[in-house]
């Protein structure tokens, strides 16, 4: 299937594009011609030159926001370093089942894959992955929280188990509206988690780049 090339470049740079992904869209290919359609795909039909590896992180089919997409492997490099050190910083916006208890906190809680049950996460900790969120209340609305995520690490599905996780084994408690596999996915038209600032020293120059996106999320 042919890519649609529709998708918001915010800036572009010699080496990465910063793009700000639509909801239900992958980040890269999946499996089958008819799951081609993606972030990568898109932005190399917009930008021909561009050769891969491209993908340096990614988002939830479900999850909206900034990517940096790379257009050259030194690029690619240098970028996938600056995310396996922790050198990048990433915020989310998310809309919660529920009102969440406190201002501010932060979630330290194992993960590992749910083998049985792929793509799902449990909290294990016996054989879980270390992942750490800070997060912040912003709002609350209609029995709804909004709340602002900072993951210092970036397991699969980190804030969404986080968030859906009971409060007494140290979570939030409180599910992301709409989110199909640890909500109840009817709460909203879509999944209301997004990503909606990215910065990291540019591999370049080592210059502190920061994005924000101009999209936003409406309570439902």
């Amino acid at each position: 299937m042919r890519p649609d090339p529709g998708i918001p470049i915010l800036h572009r740079h010699e080496g990465f594009v910063i793009v700000d992904k639509p909801t239900c869209l992958l980040s890269v290919p999946g499996r089958g011609p008819h799951n081609a359609d993606c972030v990568t795909a898109r932005v190399a039909a917009l930008i021909p030159e561009a050769t891969g590896p491209m993908a340096v992180h990614r988002l939830d089919y479900e999850t909206s926001g900034l990517m940096v997409v790379a257009l050259n492997a030194p690029t690619h490099r240098a970028l996938s370093i600056l995310f396996e050190q922790h050198k990048t910083r990433k915020r989310y916006v998310a809309i919660l089942e529920g009102e969440v208890e406190g201002d501010e906190g932060r979630v330290e809680l194992p993960i590992r894959a749910d083998w049985p049950n792929r793509p799902r996460q449990i909290v294990d900790f016996e054989h879980g992955r270390p992942s750490t969120t800070l997060w912040r209340a912003i709002g609350r609305e209609a029995g709804r929280t909004r709340v602002e995520f900072r993951p210092l690490t970036g397991r699969t599905h980190q804030l969404r188990v986080h968030a859906a996780t009971p409060r007494e084994r140290g979570g939030l408690g409180a599910p992301i509206v709409g989110d199909p596999l640890y909500g109840t996915g009817t709460q909203a038209r879509r999944m209301m988690l997004h990503a909606q600032t990215l910065a990291f020293p540019s591999p370049v120059t080592g210059e502190w780049l920061e994005f924000r996106s101009q999209s936003t999320l409406d309570m439902p």
